[in-house]
C-alpha cells in the first residue's frame, strides 16, 4: 500500500509563497502518476498539477503561472512550489498517486486517483 505523507503548508500573506511536500513510500508502480489536489470547505476537490513517471506535467488553470511540480526520484517526494498566493489559494492541499501513468489528465473531484496523503492546510490572508 503506498503511502503519501504532506508537510509545508502554514499561514502566508497574499503574494507570498509556499513549497508543498510529499513523501512516498513507495512508488505505486514503474509507470505512475502524482498529483496535487485542493479542497477548500464547502467546495468540490480540484486538481492543481500532476506529473508522470515520464517527467511530463501540467496544472490546472486556476494556478496556470504561479506553481511548479517536481519530483525528486531519489527521496521519492514530490514539491509543489506555488508563488503569487491568493486568499482564494485557501485550502487543504492533498497529495495522490495512481497507477499506470496520468491518462487523460482529468480527475473531476479526484476521481481516478488511487492512494492519498491525510493534506497539509494552506491559509492565505489578504
Amino acid at each position: 500500500q503506498v503511502q503519501l505523507v504532506e508537510s509545508g503548508g502554514g499561514s502566508v500573506e497574499a503574494g507570498g509563497s509556499l513549497n508543498l511536500s510529499c513523501v512516498a513510500s513507495e512508488y505505486p508502480t514503474s509507470s505512475y502518476c502524482m498529483g496535487w489536489f485542493r479542497q477548500a470547505p464547502g467546495t468540490e476537490r480540484e486538481w492543481v498539477a500532476a506529473l508522470d513517471s515520464n517527467g511530463r506535467s501540467s496544472h490546472g488553470y486556476s494556478v496556470k503561472g504561479r506553481v511548479t511540480i517536481s519530483l525528486d526520484n531519489a527521496k521519492k517526494t514530490l514539491y509543489l512550489q506555488m508563488n503569487s498566493l491568493k486568499p482564494e489559494d485557501s485550502a487543504m492541499y492533498y497529495c495522490a498517486a495512481k497507477r499506470n501513468g496520468c491518462g487523460s489528465w482529468y480527475w473531476p473531484g479526484g476521481d481516478g486517483m488511487e492512494y492519498w496523503g491525510k493534506g497539509t492546510l494552506v491559509t492565505i490572508s489578504s
